[in-house]
């Protein structure tokens, strides 16, 4: 049997101190690191998407960020190939492959064997419903599947027109939803995996996110959203992202600047929460409170934890 190849994952909900974090333990352990977020794949979307500056990477490596325009669709499959083959790509330079991100769902199909081609397929029913979608449009399909598997529904645009065919197709099929199907599966690891995650007490974390928020009005959140706009981009998957839906309903002037800003928070607060509900309910994580960590001292301390809880977890030796 093949060796499994080594990975660190860095999860954790937005504004918790993942790129920090992730750029002290590349350097101790000789790694690269991969996106795992599934909005940074986008070109000129860089405040929003609290995107790494090229300053702040240190030198170290970063992987799937910046690969596709804002009206360009991305699927988690897309994202499972790409990522599986980054990781073989930096496993065989002999450095440590790590993915850092906030994107559950995106996350998980890479560390896990889960086997959605196995689901049976119906060819003319899936024929019936493309032309369905020609003729009465991709929103009425994916209302379909609202009412039979709304957690799969939330998870796929609606003009993602493959994506929700198939989730038809394979309730078509079996009688269970996409999620069941996902739930009977045993799905087994793909690499040699330390899934770190990232938490905060919930107060804390929540001023930060409101900070966040601010700091990305002041660096010029409008100006980007603003760009995005005039070029006409709307009905994109890009577009859906936090950040960006809140400050386009802004230049629609159907909100002040003021409540967009409001909403924006309240949007990215409630999304944290969920970040956090899904990754303790999906992952099998090992969580690190990072509450006392934003001073230098308490920084240090935590980084220390984390990386010896890595050597351990994985059998490597750091650089320190």
């Amino acid at each position: 049997m093949n060796k499994k190849e080594k990975l660190v994952v860095l999860i954790g909900p937005t504004a918790v101190g993942k790129t920090k974090l992730s750029i002290e333990l590349a350097k101790r352990f000789n790694g690269e690191i991969i996106s795992g977020d599934s909005m940074q794949i986008y070109k000129g979307m860089d405040i929003g998407t609290a995107k790494i500056k090229p300053t702040e990477m240190e030198g170290i490596p970063h992987h799937l960020i910046d690969i596709k325009n804002p009206d360009e669709p991305f699927s988690v499959a897309e994202f499972q190939e790409l990522v599986r083959l980054k990781i073989t790509e930096i496993s065989q330079r002999g450095k440590l492959p790590m993915i850092v991100g906030g994107t559950g769902l995106y996350i998980q199909s890479v560390i896990y064997d889960y086997q959605f081609s196995e689901a049976p397929s119906d060819d003319r029913f899936r024929i019936m419903l493309e032309k369905r979608a020609d003729e009465e449009g991709n929103e009425k399909l994916h209302q379909e599947l609202m009412e039979i598997d709304p957690e799969s529904a939330r998870k796929i645009h609606p003009n993602n027109v493959r994506r929700v065919i198939r989730a038809l197709e394979v309730y078509h099929c079996t009688g269970k939803t996409v999620s069941d199907y996902q739930e009977i599966q045993q799905p087994e690891l793909m690499y040699e995996t330390a899934i770190i995650g990232l938490t905060m007490e919930r107060d804390k974390l929540y001023e930060r996110i409101n900070y966040r928020v601010d700091l990305m009005v002041r660096d010029g959140l409008l100006p980007e959203v603003e760009k995005l706009y005039l070029q006409g981009l709307k009905d994109c998957q890009s577009i859906q992202a936090i950040g960006y839906k809140e400050i386009y309903e802004y230049f629609h002037a159907r909100v002040t600047l003021e409540e967009a800003v409001t909403q924006l928070k309240q949007n990215s607060r409630r999304y944290a929460k969920r970040q956090l509900t899904w990754f303790r309910n999906k992952m099998n994580v090992d969580w690190f409170d990072m509450t006392d960590a934003a001073g230098l001292e308490g920084f240090e301390k935590k980084l220390d934890e984390i990386s010896t809880h890595i050597e351990g977890k994985l059998q490597l030796k750091s650089n320190t």
